[in-house]
C-alpha cells in the first residue's frame, strides 16, 4: 500500500471516530434532556447527571485525540452534524414532530459539512 493510500484509510478512520464522538455529545444532551424530567436531587436525576458527566469525559478525551490527527476547522465543522442526532433522538425518545423546516435546515448542514469536506479536500491535494 502507498502512504497516500494509508493516509486516506487513517483518515476515514478518523472520521468515523470523530463522528462517533458527536454521536456521544448528543447522547448526553439527550440524558441531560432525561435528567431535567427527573425531581431534582433524586436517585434517578443524580445517577442521569453523573451519566451524562461520563459521557461528556469520554467525549472531551477523543475529541482531543481527534483534533490531534484532523484539522481543527475541519472537525469543528462537522460537528453542526449534532443538530441531526437531536432531531433524531427528539423523534425517537421523546416524540418530537420533525417538521418539512426541520428537514430543510438538516439538510443545509449536510450539504454544508459536504462542501466544506470537498473544499478542505482540494485544498489538500
Amino acid at each position: 500500500m502507498t502512504d497516500k493510500t494509508e493516509d486516506k484509510k487513517l483518515s476515514v478512520i478518523w472520521l468515523v471516530v470523530l463522528h462517533a464522538a458527536f454521536l456521544i455529545y448528543s447522547t448526553s444532551s439527550l440524558v441531560s434532556k432525561l435528567a431535567a424530567g427527573e425531581e431534582f436531587l433524586s436517585v434517578r436525576f443524580c445517577g442521569l447527571y453523573a451519566c451524562m458527566i461520563l459521557l461528556l469525559g469520554v467525549y472531551a478525551v477523543v475529541w482531543q485525540q481527534v483534533l490531534k490527527r484532523l484539522p481543527l476547522v475541519f472537525a469543528y465543522a462537522n460537528k453542526a452534524v449534532t443538530v441531526i442526532w437531536g432531531m433524531v433522538f427528539g423523534y425517537l425518545i421523546f416524540g418530537e414532530l420533525i417538521t418539512v423546516t426541520k428537514i430543510i435546515g438538516a439538510l443545509v448542514v449536510v450539504v454544508g459539512i459536504v462542501i466544506f469536506s470537498l473544499g478542505e479536500k482540494e485544498i489538500n491535494e
